[in-house]
């Protein structure tokens, strides 16, 4: 059984596939900004703006707040590892701070190396410019306590042992990543979706790509990658971020690139792009050439590796696509 959670400002909602897809609201106005889910797929955690840290232990029936040194989280990550499954928690904050969890969520440690780096007197967030925070983490699947962590606006960083150890950005990496990825079959090979365009990295984070060649939306809020070929990806894209986040005024589209090519339009069976926010997206590696997407519209599925999509039948709550949709997560039962 496939379930997906999504998180919102409105609500965190799970999507169950059953004989019927059913999809249940939970932490209702909590503002939820980041989701994340250990390998089991039993342990999620849901980062909120201004209202702590939740966990659910049972793959998102039930949900608690659980004791975290920070109230506004804007990422969080699993690390697969630990020997009990649970995997290495990791959560950003805002403003800008680091925390390791090697227990499933029951205590932490604040990575303070990070802000300790030459380029954190320059990161800064143009909405708010005396302030910034961790956009995303993403941890490298082939090498235990490596991490890539985008800091909005300002670097593209990178974690070693869990937090000990950092490098800074690097020059012609990405400056504003709102989404990174990794692939399970190959290893240094990095994905940024950044407000900068498009970068792919090879080696690890050392040297990037800004890759641009058929996108003309250049702000790129979210990115996939078919877990079946790392050269195929889909990301989201609009003009800036005016257009984006919010459904009044939103205007974003949905691309693909495969084999090195170009960058395509990939909008089948997606709704138009007026009055739709910038897609997340997902995937799971037990399903090769499938990718999900949401945005205020609903729930889309690609099973041709994003050349077009399909809405699931899903019935939601009322009102919980009212502004921007911030993540998403798959997982198997």
């Amino acid at each position: 059984m496939t379930r997906i959670v999504i998180a919102t400002p409105d609500a965190v909602l799970v999507a169950r596939q059953g004989r019927e897809w059913t999809v249940d609201a939970y932490l209702e106005g909590m503002k939820a900004q980041a989701i994340a889910v250990d390998e089991s797929g039993r342990r999620l955690y849901v980062g909120t703006s201004g209202k702590g840290l939740y966990r659910s232990a049972d793959g998102g029936h039930t949900w608690e707040k659980i004791s975290f040194p920070h109230n506004n989280i804007t990422a969080v990550a699993v690390q697969a590892g630990a020997r009990d499954g649970r995997g290495v928690a990791y959560a950003g904050t805002s403003p800008s701070t680091f925390w390791r969890s090697p227990d499933g969520g029951e205590s932490w440690q604040e990575m303070t190396a990070m802000v300790e780096l030459p380029s954190a007197s320059e990161w800064s967030f143009p909405p708010q410019p005396d302030t910034h925070h961790v956009r995303w983490i993403e941890p490298d699947p082939h090498v235990a306590g490596k991490l890539y962590v985008a800091i909005e606006a300002g670097a593209l960083l990178r974690a070693e042992e869990g937090g000990e150890t950092w490098h800074d950005r690097v020059p012609n990496g990405p400056y504003d990543t709102h989404t990174a990825a990794t692939h399970h079959d190959e290893e240094g090979r990095v994905y940024s979706a950044a407000g900068d365009g498009y970068y792919e990295s090879a080696d690890g984070g050392e040297s990037w790509s800004r890759l641009m060649d058929g996108l003309r939306h250049r702000y790129l809020v979210g990115v996939g990658v078919d877990p079946g070929d790392a050269d195929t990806v889909v990301v989201s894209a609009a003009r800036g971020p005016g257009v984006s986040y919010h459904p009044r005024g939103a205007e974003a589209y949905v691309y693909r690139r495969s084999a090195g090519g170009p960058f395509a339009l990939a909008m089948e069976g997606l709704p138009a792009p007026e009055g739709t926010v910038a897609s997340q997206f997902a995937t799971h590696v037990t399903e090769p050439g499938v990718f999900y997407a949401v945005n205020n519209h609903g729930l889309f599925r690609s099973n041709d590796a994003g050349r077009s999509w399909q809405e699931l039948p899903l019935t939601w709550p009322e009102g919980v696509f009212r502004t921007r949709v911030n993540g998403m997560v798959v997982f198997r039962e």
